[in-house]
This record gives C-alpha cells, sequence and structure tokens, in this order.
C-alpha cells in the first residue's frame, strides 16, 4: 500500500512575542498608529558587524511581520570619518541578509531642515551659540556628583545668536571655535541634558553635500530629527541610549515639525515627503559574543595595522567577514531569535553564534567528500586501469538534493589521521591487518605500509573485499570505522583554509595586567592546507556550502574561488572542540 502524500500546510512560524513586539501590537490595536515605520540607521564610518545584524533583524523584521516600512538610513553626520566604500558594504549586507529597505535615506537629505530647526530653538529661547572651548565645555559639564555651570555665553540675546550661527553657517569661524547647544538644565542628573551640543564648526568635505556646510548637527539632534521628518514610529537603538531618550524626546518636543511647515518647505525642493509623527525610542540589549571585539575603533586598527587581511577577512566579525567564511543570513536570522530581545546586556558564549551555523548547514548543505592531510592509498587488488562511478545521495536527510556520481580507482586519498601504524586504545580505524570500510564502495584491509628514507608513511597497499562493494551480501559485515577518500586519479587540488578563533581568550577586550586584545590574537587562527575534493565540490560557485564528510562545514571562498583553482574556507567544524590556550 502507497503512502499517502503529505499535503498538508507548512505549520506557521510561531509568533514572536519580545517586549517590543508586544509594544507595537498594543500601539496597533489602540489606534495610536495606522501603520508602522522603521529605520535602520547606520553611520557609514566602518562595516557592519554581527552585532549590527541583530537591529537589522529587529528593524526590518518587525517592519515586516506587521505590514509596515523600515527605510536604511546612513547616519552621514561625520564626513571626516566616512566613506563611500561603508556605504556599499552596508547596502550590500542589509541585501544580503534577506531585507529590503523602503527608502533609502541620508541624514545630509535634512541638513536643511536641521539647520533651520536650530534657528528656531534659538528664537525660542532654548539654544544658544556657545565660545567656550571644547575643553571648557568638558570643565562647565561638572561631574556626576556635581552640578555643572551655566556658560558665560548662555544669555545672549536671540538677535546675536541668530546672527553668530548663521555665520557658522556662513563659514565665518574656524573649527571647533563655537558652537550651537541647547539650554536645558545644567544641574540635571542625567548628564546628556546639560546644555548638550546641536551643531559643531566642521570645515570638512561631505560625501553628498560637497562643500556646502562647514557645520553639522550632532548625532542627538540630527537622529531625533530625521525619525520625526520620515514619520519614524518606533525607533529602536540599543541600551547605551537609554540616557539620551530624554534628549531626543526635547529635541523633537521643542522643534515640533508637525506645526513648522517651514521648516520641512526645504524637502519639497528635493522631493522628499514629509510624515509628520512623533516617533518612540525604544532601547534594547545589543549584541556581545566572548572570543570577539566588535569596537569598530580596534577593527579598524587590525585591518590598517595588517592585524587581518582587510575589513573582509573570514577571521573578522565584520559581515562582509562571516559572510566570505561561509555564514548564511538564515544561520544569522536563527542565532538572532535564538538570543532573543531583551533590556539587559549580557556576553555570549560563542558557541550560540557557531551553533546556529551548524544547524543551519546540517539541515541544507550538499554533502561532498575532500581530503585535507593526504595519504595515499592503493588498492592493489584491483587493475591500474580500474575506474568507475558510485552513486551517493547529495543529502542524507533530504532526498530532493537528489544524487551525484563520485569517480572510484585504484589510488585513493585519504586522511593521514584515518592511519595509524601503531593505535591507540580505542581507534577504530585504518591500521595494518585491520579492516575499515571505505565510504560507499567496500571494506578493505591495509596489508603493507610504504615509508620514505625519514621513516614517513607515503604509501598504504590495501586490498578491497569484492564480496563488500555496495549491494553485495558481504557490504553488511561488521567493521569498526568507516572513511572517506577522494580518488587520485580524479580528485582535484584545492587550497583549504581553515579558520579558527581569531582570539584564545574569551575575553580580549579584557587589559588585565597591561595587556590589550592584540595581545590575546590566535597565531593558529588561519592554516593554509593543500588537499584534495571530489569533482563535484571542485565545481561549485563561489559561496557555495558543504559539509566536507567526517571534516566541517566549507565554503567556496567568495573572491578566489574557481573550478580550475578551487578554494575552500572551513565556516566551522563539525562540533565544538575548541581547546584555545591564553
Amino acid at each position: 500500500m502507497s503512502a499517502t502524500p503529505n499535503t498538508a500546510a507548512p505549520s506557521p512560524a510561531p509568533e514572536k512575542n519580545d517586549f517590543i513586539r508586544q509594544i507595537v501590537r498594543e500601539d496597533l490595536a489602540s489606534g495610536k498608529h495606522a501603520a508602522i515605520k522603521t529605520r535602520f540607521p547606520p553611520e557609514p564610518n566602518g562595516y557592519l558587524h554581527i552585532g549590527h545584524a541583530k537591529a537589522i533583524c529587529l528593524d526590518f523584521g518587525v517592519a515586516r511581520e506587521f505590514g509596515g516600512e523600515c527605510n536604511l538610513r546612513l547616519d552621514d553626520t561625520n564626513p571626516a570619518k566616512e566613506d563611500p566604500e561603508y556605504v556599499r558594504a552596508i547596502q550590500d549586507d542589509v541585501h544580503w541578509l534577506g531585507f529590503e529597505w523602503h527608502d533609502l535615506r541620508h541624514a545630509s537629505d535634512y541638513f536643511d531642515v536641521l539647520y533651520l530647526a536650530g534657528e528656531k530653538l534659538i528664537r525660542q529661547g532654548d539654544a544658544f551659540v556657545c565660545d567656550l572651548t571644547p575643553e571648557q565645555i568638558r570643565e562647565y559639564r561638572g561631574t556626576l556628583t556635581e552640578p555643572g555651570r551655566n556658560s558665560p555665553y548662555r544669555d545672549r540675546s536671540v538677535e546675536e545668536n541668530l546672527d553668530l550661527f548663521r555665520r557658522m553657517r556662513a563659514g565665518e569661524f574656524p573649527d571647533a571655535s563655537r558652537t550651537l547647544r541647547a539650554k536645558i538644565d545644567m544641574a540635571s542628573g542625567n548628564m546628556n541634558l546639560r546644555d548638550p551640543a546641536l551643531y559643531r564648526i566642521k570645515h570638512v568635505e561631505h560625501q553628498n553635500t560637497g562643500n556646502a556646510w562647514p557645520i553639522y548637527p550632532m548625532y542627538d539632534f540630527a537622529h531625533s530629527l530625521s525619525d520625526a521628518v520620515e514619520g519614524i514610529t518606533h525607533s529602536l537603538c540599543t541600551l547605551e541610549f537609554e540616557d539620551h531618550r530624554p534628549l531626543y524626546d526635547w529635541c523633537v518636543d521643542k522643534v515640533d515639525l508637525a506645526h513648522s511647515p517651514e521648516l520641512v518647505a526645504p524637502l519639497t525642493t528635493k522631493g522628499l515627503p514629509f510624515e509628520a509623527s512623533k516617533p518612540r525610542q525604544i532601547e534594547f540589549s545589543r549584541l556581545n559574543f566572548n572570543f570577539l571585539v566588535m569596537s569598530k575603533r580596534k577593527l579598524l586598527a587590525m585591518v590598517t595595522e595588517g592585524l587581518v587581511d582587510g575589513w573582509n577577512d573570514p577571521r573578522m566579525p565584520t559581515l562582509q567577514g562571516i559572510r566570505r567564511r561561509g555564514y548564511t543570513p538564515s544561520a544569522l536570522r536563527l542565532m538572532v531569535d535564538r538570543v532573543g530581545i531583551s533590556k539587559q546586556n549580557s556576553l555570549l558564549d560563542i558557541s550560540i553564534l557557531e551553533g546556529a551555523l551548524r544547524d543551519d548547514l546540517d539541515a541544507h548543505a550538499p554533502r561532498r567528500m575532500a581530503v585535507i592531510d593526504p595519504l595515499k592509498l592503493v588498492l592493489s587488488n584491483l587493475p591500474e586501469s580500474h575506474e568507475e562511478s558510485l552513486t551517493f545521495s547529495n543529502h542524507p536527510k533530504d532526498a530532493a538534493q537528489g544524487e551525484r556520481q563520485v569517480p572510484f580507482a585504484r589510488e585513493l586519498w585519504i586522511e593521514r589521521e584515518d592511519f595509524e601504524e601503531v593505535p591507540p586504545p580505542g581507534f577504530k580505524r585504518l591500521t595494518v591487518g585491520g579492516d575499515v570500510r571505505l565510504r560507499g564502495a567496500g571494506i578493505i584491509r591495509c596489508d603493507e605500509v610504504v615509508k620514505d628514507a625519514d621513516g614517513k608513511v607515503i604509501e598504504l597497499r590495501c586490498t578491497l573485499d569484492p564480496e563488500s562493494r555496495p549491494g553485495m551480501e558481504g557490504a553488511n559485515r561488521k567493521v569498526k570505522g568507516t572513511i572517506h577518500w577522494v580518488s587520485a586519479r580524479h580528485g582535484v587540488e584545492a587550497e583549504v583554509r581553515l579558520y579558527d578563533r581569531l582570539f584564545v581568550v574569551a575575553d580580549p577586550d579584557s587589559e588585565e595586567g597591561g595587556k590589550t586584545y592584540k595581545d590575546y590574537m590566535n597565531p593558529d587562527s588561519r592554516r593554509v592546507v593543500t588537499g584534495y575534493v571530489e569533482p563535484a565540490a571542485a565545481q561549485a560557485a563561489p559561496e557555495q556550502s558543504f559539509q566536507f564528510e567526517r571534516i566541517g562545514y566549507f565554503v567556496a571562498d567568495r573572491y578566489d574561488h574557481a573550478p580550475a583553482k578551487p578554494v575552500f574556507n572551513r565556516s566551522v567544524t563539525l562540533r565544538d572542540t575548541w581547546s584555545g590556550k591564553a
């Protein structure tokens, strides 16, 4: 009787119910918002890293789940540190993770709006031009236990402040000689409200606006008003911005773009819409893993000092790096789901990240055979001309992936660690006089060992049991172990890059004993060997992942791999065998 096909629809993914999504549900149910709008606002001053993956999945994921929109907005308010290279990489990363933005925006799109907002705050008596130097501003700011002091320039008239601010805009003053500051409360227990700077003078060419602006808005000012301009309903950010939320709300409320049509008029000339809203900032814990550093400053130092091979080095925690390492978008999304969204900062074990990749690749990656430390094995009872094709499934758990033909011949490569002349206790692979199963080919016995002048084993002479071939009765004979192989005649030589953790300690940011993260870099984080792969592996497309049976998960290098000259990067071992040492 044939089985009834399973035509049931797949089970829907479980509803995510973290505190942010609960807020969104309540806001929609109450009618507070007709639709949800979020944004992902990276600064283009470096490459995105694993921590940003969580923010991307949350910002875009919430919008997608609730039928809303998410903008990609580049926070380009500090042109001295920004570069179009980073902009391209950011867009590539977002697309790679599987998301599409509704609009691509830049904080610089709103420079005219932000400047007019500064003038409005001056006219309202909520901002002033300050002549204190950066050092004096820090001195006047006070401490966590002592209130700050008002700037001597705080009581300038509206007319004088407007004149000075317009002259700042005209480029009349040198860098850092004046700032526009909010007039809030120098005695506030929240240091962010002690008359924070809204604009600073910086004569730096901007990648989008050229030399049009000698002044640039500060992050808190630009970010809050950009959210308000775009109609963002939920401004999601990491916990370090929690203390900035009162300033965020102050900027939105005091400028009040919804009732200031003269401020948003410049948007019309650029063809940009204005969607009045009062965005709500909500904070969540950032993603931190041990055995990594994710400070942009430290990552930049490793690149510029040649400690790694660039931003896309597979050992780097950048999205470009881990993509080249063989991490998949689905593995990162799985990791983010497993970590969850909370208000509690914590240092997570990197095994969570590596485990997500293993689980994803175990389910989806085709299997191939490869040998990375080759030892010649000759089946002496087969003719020298012997050649045949054996049928292997591409995935043992997914018949839909089909089958492939693997060439089999008299001379093979096996892993050197699969043979021991004097086997240790419990060894279940090949030894002199012992039997082992060749994966998919039959059972062999090792008869003879050939060594070089230094005593190193260079070849094994073996006999294939002709009654043990697949499908024969003798194929079921019990032996202790099974090993994989690659035909020496047909196998393709490949460069195999064995990547491991970049640091040997769990907390490389610890500066205990005067050491820095550079002192903890793993000298064995990359090892390059020459191996052999079956022809079907050599034909891989760049970025195609495989499980090399019994070895680990590997990916065809995104840039260097070619079928005629294969290059594979180890993504992750089959299981966590880390034994790093400090």
